[in-house]
């Protein structure tokens, strides 16, 4: 029996993603290919993608503290 992912492990899909981040789909794909947002997990033979949660929070955490303070 498998056991349920936490939330370091548990894969998402892209409407969840822009729940988290405000970015639309190309800028999720151009931020991936310079290598600023974690790319994701292909599924299904390679036709679905699914982003691991605890990387998408890491990279909204990584741009909350590099904001200035008012």
């Amino acid at each position: 029996m498998a056991q349920s992912p936490d939330s370091s492990n548990k894969l998402i899909r892209l409407p969840q993603v822009q729940e988290i981040v405000p970015y639309s789909r190309s800028t999720i794909y151009a931020l991936i290919a310079r290598g600023e947002f974690p790319a994701p997990v292909k599924l299904a033979g390679g036709r679905a993608s699914a982003w691991v949660l605890a990387e998408v929070l890491d990279h909204a955490a990584e741009r909350i503290s590099e904001r200035q303070p008012a």
